[in-house]
């Protein structure tokens, strides 16, 4: 295993502290927290994986400035977005970040004039994680877990783009359902924590330095 960095960003903290939180954790831990961050901080990634959580308001000007000053000071391996999917039961990866087609206003009532992530920026950007193949292992194990190349043109594929854009592709997007039986925190985290570590996984593979060919000389 490598030395990682992995962040869980949650979007819409208001919200995610709806999802239904199991009565073992202690209630300090959820004091400002929500139970889906919180819970894969606890149970963590694994020995060698720091995580840090940063929580990201609904709001394109905190949202752009938080994700360039995590990206230039703290630098890490990867980064994941949690964000939520209304009305879904299923989780979701997403692969690509849009960079245009900004319409709707955010918290503060605010829209970039532009509609766009990065003035200059490629229309699209993917992520080094072939989020197909994630997806494809855990539905194989009878999970929820579909692939998706639409975030949804709002603050969450707003905060990826920036953050694939920032990272060169070092990121993913997880979208988590709002219904169903993995709308409980208790039966998500262990999953996000199973899709995360797959995730690294694959990073670490994405990673290795490939051998040169062999050429004889004889």
């Amino acid at each position: 295993m490598f030395q990682a960095h992995a962040i869980a960003v949650s979007h819409g903290l208001e919200e995610l502290e709806g999802l239904r939180s199991p009565t073992a954790w202690p209630s300090s831990f959820l004091l400002q927290q929500n139970p889906i961050t919180m819970g894969l901080k606890l149970i963590g990634l694994g020995e060698k994986v720091e995580v840090h959580v940063r929580e990201l308001p609904v709001s394109y000007l905190k949202t752009q400035k938080i994700i360039g000053e995590l990206w230039h000071t703290l630098n890490p391996k990867f980064a994941v977005h949690l964000g939520l999917a209304r009305g879904s039961s299923v989780v979701i990866l997403e692969q690509t970040g849009k960079n245009t087609g900004y319409k709707d206003r955010d918290v503060c009532g605010y829209c970039p004039e532009t509609r766009c992530c990065i003035e200059g920026g490629p229309q699209k950007l993917e992520s080094v994680i072939n989020m197909r193949v994630v997806s494809k292992h855990f539905r194989q194990a009878g999970m929820d877990v579909v692939y998706s190349r639409d975030a949804g043109r709002y603050l969450c594929d707003f905060a990826y783009y920036c953050s694939l854009y920032h990272s060169q592709g070092r990121a993913a997007l997880i979208h988590v359902p709002t219904s169903g039986i993995l709308a409980s925190a208790d039966r998500l985290v262990p999953l996000l924590q199973a899709l995360i570590q797959k995730i690294l996984e694959q990073l670490e593979e994405h990673s290795k330095p490939i051998d040169p060919p062999f050429v004889s000389m004889r």
